[in-house]
């Protein structure tokens, strides 16, 4: 398996009035909210993502229901890491004894995630996430025209 970048990180929520209030007014934090109440920020300089993520979002995630089950300690955070594969990542994890807790599925934004917990509780995730394989693209210098530099020159 080659992990390529971490993706995002940041606390699985229980009280998200509370967390918001904590991050947002307290360290000055600021945030998109999406209409589930998904608050994110791709603003924050050393992650390329860091959101807030309510327990029940992660659940429908991992398990497709809005309750954590019961015979599955709850993560308190969330780390994910881009791969070249994620199948494969899948299949390297299973066959070194990780238990998976969703594999390979594809979330409404596009992204394949496989999810598992590390041993501190954090919820981990193998993805392969087009939207921020895009922006880590270089970006294309506009050459202007003999006709805009002559211009420019003036």
């Amino acid at each position: 398996m080659k992990v390529l970048f971490a993706v995002g990180f940041g606390p699985i929520t229980v009280d998200s009035k509370e967390s918001i209030a904590f991050y947002r007014d307290r360290l000055g934090v600021s945030f998109e909210v999406e209409p589930n109440g998904y608050v994110h920020t791709g603003k924050l300089n050393g992650v390329k993502h860091f959101a807030l993520w309510p327990l029940s979002q992660a659940a429908q995630s991992c398990f497709g229901v809005d309750k954590w089950p019961d015979d599955v300690p709850a993560p308190t955070s969330w780390l994910e890491f881009d791969v070249e594969d994620v199948a494969a990542a899948s299949k390297e994890l299973k066959a070194k004894g990780c238990k998976l807790l969703v594999e390979g599925r594809i979330e409404p934004w596009g992204q394949t995630v496989t999810r598992l917990l590390s041993p501190e509780g954090i919820l981990v995730g193998l993805t392969i996430t087009p939207s921020m394989r895009n922006e880590s693209a270089p970006k294309k210098r506009n050459k202007k025209s003999k006709k805009q530099k002559s211009r420019n020159r003036r």
